[in-house]
């Protein structure tokens, strides 16, 4: 496991831009309208903005840290295939990237991953092996699993992938450079740090804050004791985020560039579930949908606020249910 950089360099991510081309799209920056009806809006509510990354085409962000992440390998160093340890939006990525160079792929997944991602996964051709969660997340600690061949991309520390998830940053202030805060799902980091680099970079004043769901947060416990401290979590329905800690090797990275945590309820996160669906006619997942809680919750300070809408990979079903609990 090689030591991160202090910052993702914005050299890294100008290049990944150039790396991912050919497989990602520029996500559209839509305006959320504004709900006059609900309750906590003051006068001059703040504008919300979404950046909607569930039209890239695996349904997800992470196609942009894999792609760049792929892009880094020789031929040589890809022929025995690559595998990774994700719960589901990684292991798209990764897996719609191996079929277009014919290359194996195989996809550690913990045995809660949602069906419909698994599905996905399966069509893609990709190799799947389930473990228990405790197993999973020690391949993610350890950024090693005995039981694969092939070259192992980490979902998280990784600085391809961090620079190539950085391209949201690059694409946002290109738009909206008056951008105050950018709210981002927190998982690992990789996707905050990588976006945070990049305003950076730019030297933008926005602030990158990281956005958890009240049944695991691993980044408010970091953030309360200085350090990483293990947590214990409540499967739910929010499946894209919420490890058991945040891993030590991010952690100077987050601390240099995060500017705070926001922590939403199951509740706020349904409800944003159903304003996405109602107001853009977006359908995201839970992880997806934490940012816009945040931003509807009216406890995140920024006058022009990005929501990064990480994914849309939900099994119907849950929408369904969610969207008839209104």
């Amino acid at each position: 496991m090689s030591e991160l950089p202090e910052i993702i360099p914005l050299d890294a991510i100008r290049a990944a831009r150039e790396h991912i081309a050919d497989s990602v799209v520029r996500s559209p920056l839509i305006k959320l309208p504004r709900l006059e009806s609900s309750d906590h809006l003051t006068a001059r509510p703040p504008e919300v903005w979404l950046k909607l990354e569930t039209l890239q085409p695996v349904g997800s962000f992470k196609l942009r840290g894999a792609r760049n992440a792929i892009a880094g390998l020789s031929r040589e160093e890809l022929s025995a295939g690559v595998y990774t340890a994700s719960a589901g939006n990684m292991a798209l990525g990764l897996a719609w990237c191996a079929k277009a160079l014919g290359i194996p792929f195989t996809a550690v997944v913990p045995d809660h991953a949602p069906a419909a991602k698994l599905s996905k996964l399966e069509q893609l051709g990709a190799r799947l092996v389930k473990v228990p969660y405790e197993t999973w997340w020690r391949i993610i600690r350890e950024h090693h699993y005995d039981g694969v061949a092939g070259r192992f991309i980490h979902p998280v520390a990784d600085v391809a992938v961090m620079a190539g998830n950085g391209t949201i940053g690059i694409e946002i202030l290109e738009e909206l450079p008056e951008a105050d805060t950018v709210l981002v799902p927190f998982g690992g980091g990789g996707l905050s740090c990588g976006i945070a680099s990049a305003l950076a970079g730019m030297e933008s004043a926005a602030r990158v804050i990281g956005c958890e769901v009240e049944t695991a947060i691993p980044l408010s416990a970091a953030f309360a004791a200085g350090a990483p401290e293990p947590v214990q979590r409540t499967p739910s329905f929010v499946d894209g985020i919420g490890g058991a800690g945040v891993l030590p090797e991010m952690w100077p990275l987050i601390q240099r560039l995060l500017q705070g945590v926001a922590v939403v309820s199951l509740e706020e996160t349904r409800a944003a579930i159903r304003t996405l669906v109602d107001q853009v006619h977006v359908v995201a997942e839970g992880a997806g949908a934490v940012p816009v809680a945040a931003a509807m919750s009216g406890r995140v300070i920024g006058r022009v606020v990005v929501c990064v809408v990480s994914g849309g990979n939900i099994d119907s079903a849950v929408v369904a249910k969610i969207l008839a609990e209104a």
